[in-house]
């Protein structure tokens, strides 16, 4: 076992972890955080997309130990308090949230990009997008939501 530090949605955190358990299990199971999803644990889905340290990773692919000391961000500290993030608001508004699972992971992916590149053309867009799959296919409704949303973070520069 290892104890590690790690700030999760600007709460610290201090937790043993087994040198081999992932972030993703960490979070999920452990932190209790249910928007990273579970699903392929080989990193091809995407749906457990976080932000580590500013960046969009794979948590199926980063052991939690690598965490130490880190930043991470889910599509729940993407809010402000009860509110939504514009970006969120912009995916509901457009319908680019059917079901909902693959929601958090896109969301997330999205403010890494537009925090990157407020003014990300489409195939860049698509291009970041290209790494993660939605099972009922709402990347038509998400195109429009991320380009109203990225009117925001251009403010923001």
């Amino acid at each position: 076992m290892t104890r590690i530090y790690l700030q999760v949605n600007l709460r610290r955190r201090e937790v043993e972890v087994e040198d081999n358990q992932l972030l993703l299990d960490l979070l999920r199971d452990r932190l209790g955080v249910k928007s990273v999803k579970a699903a392929c644990w080989r990193g091809e889905c995407g749906l457990c997309t976080v932000l580590l340290d500013g960046k969009a990773v794979k948590s199926c692919l980063v052991l939690a130990v690598e965490a130490d000391g880190s930043q991470v961000v889910t599509a729940e500290g993407l809010s402000v308090g009860e509110a939504l993030s514009p970006l969120q608001k912009a995916f509901v508004k457009h319908g680019a949230t059917q079901c909902g699972f693959c929601t958090p992971a896109f969301v997330v992916s999205v403010h890494s990009l537009l925090t990157e590149n407020p003014s990300a053309s489409e195939s860049e867009i698509k291009e970041r997008l290209s790494g993660l799959i939605c099972r009922c296919g709402t990347y038509n409704q998400m195109l429009p939501a991320i380009k109203e949303a990225a009117t925001f973070y251009k403010r923001r520069e």
